[in-house]
């Protein structure tokens, strides 16, 4: 599954847009105060995480965005 196929499966599962943001795919805007993530690591790896009160926290590190959004479709569903 890469970013855009799990948008649309978490649009299919009902789950608020408002819940997560996946890099590149699902941005929202104004961006919400508390959300999960999916991105890519500066280094080349994915990561997973939360957004709360301003900071990140990376949950997971992956090695590539298959595995990344997966673990996100967990946290979500």
């Amino acid at each position: 599954m890469n970013r855009q196929a799990l948008h649309a499966a978490l649009m299919e599962a009902g789950i608020p847009g408002g819940y997560y943001r996946i890099e590149g795919v699902h941005e929202p805007v104004p961006t919400p105060p508390d959300f999960l993530f999916v991105r890519r690591a500066a280094d080349g790896e994915w990561e997973t995480g939360g957004h709360e009160r301003g900071r990140d926290e990376v949950l997971a590190r992956h090695p590539d965005e298959v595995t990344a959004c997966a673990h996100l479709l967990r946290l979500l569903v």
